[in-house]
Formats: structure tokens, sequence, C-alpha cells
């Protein structure tokens, strides 16, 4: 695992003006590079400001009304035309809404549950799976609510939304696996693209109205391919999976430490 201060994170350390925890988390370019967020902000000047091209995206956390109705239209908009049903995003201690933007635009957006006495999303189809990983003393994470635009073609987005959850997920909770329910006809992508397995049978989701199954990632592996791919991006050739276009390792540190900091 990455070597980090065990720092707790929470609203409770926050020390500053709550609109700043609502910065921007990331900003990178498309094809990969990660903007200067990284860097102690101490040694930029006050007035710097970070340009914004057109291939440039921001990724933030869905702390305000505003933020989860938009990241709730982007949902919709990519469920409906499935003929899955959703639930407008609410406030929820225990979920944390990554959103992704391309100038004002909502592209993307990503939710993690984190296990607590009140459970999962998982829970109401596959608790009986969850309780066994919790058995064997595994830390829990689920993701829900994920959609990207259709019209971005990047895989830099996907690829940052899924890192982002590993760090929130993995450095800062110190989970262990994430759990996602996906159409079957999707496990594919899953498998291939981030090393996710099967966990659960087939089952009826009633919250989409669509058929489920459960999929597991041993975040011990996401760990090991981050180290070997991670901030390669089209230069790894031959690998299937977007791992490549995750953050680089340093980066990834660099991340993590801006958001256990508080910065």
């Amino acid at each position: 695992m990455l070597e980090i201060s065990k720092l707790p994170f929470g609203i409770k350390n926050r020390s500053k003006d709550p609109d700043e925890w609502d910065k921007t988390i990331v900003a990178f370019q498309s094809p990969y590079r990660l903007k200067d967020l990284c860097i102690d902000q101490s040694q930029v000047a006050a007035n710097t400001e970070v340009r914004v091209s057109k291939e440039e995206f921001k990724v933030r956390l869905a702390t305000n009304d505003d933020r989860r109705k938009s990241a709730s239209l982007l949902i919709e908009k990519m469920y409906s035309w499935r003929g899955y049903e959703t639930d407008a995003l609410a406030r929820n201690p225990n979920k944390i809404t990554l959103v992704a933007y391309q100038t004002d635009k909502v592209v993307g957006t990503l939710t993690l549950g984190l296990d607590s006495a009140k459970g999962m999303v998982v829970d109401e189809l596959y608790k009986t799976e969850a309780d066994q990983l919790r058995a064997e003393g595994r830390r829990l994470c689920d993701i829900t609510r994920l959609a990207v635009d259709q019209e971005i073609k990047s895989k830099d987005v996907l690829a940052a939304l899924f890192h982002l959850s590993f760090i929130y997920g993995r450095n800062i909770h110190q989970a262990t696996d994430f759990l996602i329910e996906v159409n079957p006809r999707h496990m594919l992508f899953y498998q291939r693209m981030l090393g996710f397995e099967p966990y659960g049978e087939e089952k009826t989701c009633p919250r989409v109205n669509a058929p489920a199954v459960l999929l597991r990632l041993n975040l011990e592996h996401a760990d090991a391919q981050i180290i070997e791919y991670g901030g390669l991006g089209a230069s790894a050739t031959g690998v299937k999976s977007i791992y490549p276009y995750f953050f680089s390792r340093n980066d990834e540190s660099g991340i993590t430490q801006r958001l256990l900091r508080g910065d």
C-alpha cells in the first residue's frame, strides 16, 4: 500500500472555510498530463491561475446541491435511454460523489460508498456476499452511479474517476475491496479494464429494474497495476486494461497527501 501519513480524512479536521473544500481535486489534460494541483501550494503565488485549455478536465466533489443535481442529470441521461430508473443524488455522509467537468459541463460522475453500520447499496441484493468478506476482515466500499457522457471519448476521464475513488477508498479509508453491481452484458468490460471478478449470481436489481451481477475488485491488484502502468497512457502497448490511463504513482501520492491535509 502507498506509504502515507496516518491522518484521518474528514470534515472534522477542516480548519478552512467550507467553500475552500469545494475546489478542484485534480485538473488534467487528455492525453493525461496532471496540472500543478499536487505540488505544495505555498510554492505558487497567491494570484497564480491555472490556464484552462479545451482538453482540460477537472474533478470535484459533489459537496453542494448544484453539483449533485448536475451529476444526477447526467446519470438520468445515461441510464434512461437503457430503460433504467434512477433517483436523484442526495447528501449522505457515507458517500463520496466525484464529478468530472470539461469547462462547466459535467461529463462524468461516480459515487463511492463507504461501509458503515448502515451498510452499503450492494447490501440490498448481495448482503450475504458482502458479509462473507466482512467476516474475513476485508474492508469494503461499493461503486454506484457511474456515468460518463458518450460524447467524451477520453479514457482519461473514466480512469481519473476510478483512480480518485481508489485514493479515497484505499489510501484514505484503508479499504481492501471494491464491490460493484453491473448489468451482466457489461461484465467483460470491468473484468478486462479493471480486473474485477464475479462475486455473486445474477439477480434483478429493483433500483434500476434491470438484471445485475456483483463484481469484486481486490485493491491489491489495482495497486500493483497502478505501480506498473499508471501514467503511461497510449505508450503502454499491448495492455488491454485502463490502468495506463490512471495517474502515475508519484501523482497519486501527491493527490493523497493534498486530500489528507485538506488543501
